[in-house]
């Protein structure tokens, strides 16, 4: 004897039946901070990088705050003080 073959019904689940304002998180009015990544450098790595850096950068560095900057400005020009 030869049955019909039928698919059973399709279910779906309760989260895809919701309508699309129902599924935004609570936090939503809130933007989410981005996700950053922080780098260390050595101390040998931060010499070089700060030996190696233009007088343009130094400047820009010391006029933004950078105690460092500032004491290299300052060497500097106390010896082009003294050579000339």
């Amino acid at each position: 004897m030869v049955s019909p073959v039928t698919s059973p019904p399709q279910v779906q689940a309760q989260a895809a039946v919701q309508p699309p304002a129902a599924r935004q998180p609570a936090a939503a009015g809130k933007p989410q901070p981005a996700a950053t990544d922080t780098v260390k450098i050595s101390v040998a790595a931060q010499a070089l990088q700060e030996a190696t850096e233009t007088q343009a950068q130094t400047t820009k560095e010391a006029s933004a705050g950078d105690v460092q900057a500032q004491r290299l400005q300052a060497k500097e020009a106390a010896a082009n003080a003294v050579t000339k």
